[in-house]
């Protein structure tokens, strides 16, 4: 993906998703591949919305459209990217993401019980990203919560509907419970024991280490500024920029 733009292909595969841009007897009343790449120069810089360059339009109206996430556009984007998913094997992981200063002290009324998403870990206020890969390392699916959640706790949501080969997961994913939920679709449990197991339950080490995988994929996430630390003040729009990140990662 070019650093400014997207490009003619990349926009082909994604242009019917977004909302808008619909013909007036002036021609369209908005520029979406233009607001598009607003959006992702925003994701790559980790600026303001008040820095957006002219050239890409004017930051108010870009940041007023972007409330169209909250219908679901970008995880009908990412869904449809993800039908394209290597399911030999399915990979989930997470990743932590400090949030600066800016992020917290959201208005009261839109504070409700998991609006900010914000948890104290050992570093501070954070956000914890928990994604499913395939086999080639790109998303299939993201969730956010507050930082100091439990990998396990979102373990269930992010291998739902898949039928992968094999499911691949670190040992903080070791639960009875998980183990039977994969093993009702076939799939080859790939989950590293904990210690404290009274039966050590086998697992292919060999493709455990493809493992990698997903961690290679958070790396080129945290490539995306405004991923690598959170300044959203609702985890709503945080995730959106993660999303974001994760369909550009698709189209390159």
């Amino acid at each position: 993906m070019d650093r400014d733009a997207l490009r003619d292909d990349q926009w082909e595969r994604i242009k019917g998703f977004l909302p808008g841009g619909t013909k007036g007897k002036r021609g369209p009343r908005t520029n979406n591949r233009l607001f598009l790449d607003a959006l992702l120069w925003m994701a790559r810089s980790g600026g303001r919305w008040r820095d957006l360059p002219g050239r890409l339009g004017d930051y108010a109206i870009v940041k007023r459209r972007y409330r169209w996430i909250e219908m679901g556009v970008l995880d009908d984007m990412l869904a449809v990217l993800a039908r394209e998913a290597d399911l030999e094997w399915l990979m989930i992981d997470s990743t932590i993401v400090r949030a600066h200063q800016h992020a917290a002290g959201a208005r009261k009324e839109k504070r409700g019980a998991n609006a900010q998403g914000l948890g104290r870990s050992r570093g501070g206020l954070s956000t914890k990203i928990h994604a499913a890969g395939d086999a080639l390392g790109l998303p299939v699916r993201l969730i956010a919560s507050p930082g100091q959640r439990n990998d396990i706790a979102f373990a269930h949501d992010l291998v739902d509907g898949f039928e992968a080969g094999a499911t691949i997961a670190d040992k903080g994913c070791d639960a009875d419970h998980l183990h039977a939920k994969i093993a009702q679709t076939g799939a080859e449990i790939v989950i590293s024991p904990k210690r404290n197991r009274k039966l050590q339950r086998p697992y292919n080490s060999h493709l455990y280490k493809e493992r990698n995988l997903i961690e290679r994929f958070f790396n080129k996430l945290k490539q995306f500024r405004r991923v690598a630390t959170r300044y959203d003040k609702l985890l709503a729009n945080f995730l959106g920029f993660v999303k974001l990140a994760a369909i550009a990662i698709w189209l390159r």
